[in-house]
């Protein structure tokens, strides 16, 4: 097996891990996938044809893996279920129930400009806000259906 289909496949299991724990939405997107498996791995080629080091390279490669993907709607969903809803959604039932959730608010993330850094901005707190009333609403109206 060469070099470049390790790195390729490392990359893209990489990616593929990822996306299951923080993007499940996006689980499927094989374009996704593969693009950016295949720009991490060029990337790392190129870095360490251009002197870098394997650890610069890792580096270089992996932020070209995630670019983009740093701030998840999930694991948004999932943080405030712990906070704000532990009696009414046990925190081993969170990940799924974040799942099911995402599509019943996505209007109100559409209303945000996401990127890597949008979990550090002051406008995280009032997406936060707004996605606790509306999932307080919705699990009011439905349960844990």
């Amino acid at each position: 097996m060469n070099n470049s289909y390790q790195e390729l496949s490392w990359f893209k299991l990489s990616l593929l891990h990822f996306l299951y724990e923080s993007h499940p939405e996006l689980i499927d997107n094989n374009n996704l996938l593969n693009t950016r498996s295949d720009l991490a791995s060029k990337t790392y080629s190129e870095s360490i044809k251009n002197g870098h080091t394997q650890q610069e390279a890792e580096e270089l490669a992996t932020k070209d893996l995630y670019h983009g993907l740093h701030f998840s709607k999930h694991d948004t969903l999932v943080t405030i279920l712990w906070n704000e809803f532990p009696r009414e959604i046990p925190m081993g039932q969170a990940k799924e129930f974040a799942i099911k959730l995402l599509p019943k608010v996505e209007g109100i993330f559409s209303k945000y400009k996401l990127n890597d850094e949008f979990a550090f901005s002051p406008e995280f707190h009032g997406l936060y806000v707004e996605l606790t009333g509306e999932l307080s609403i919705w699990v009011g109206e439905h349960g844990l259906q």
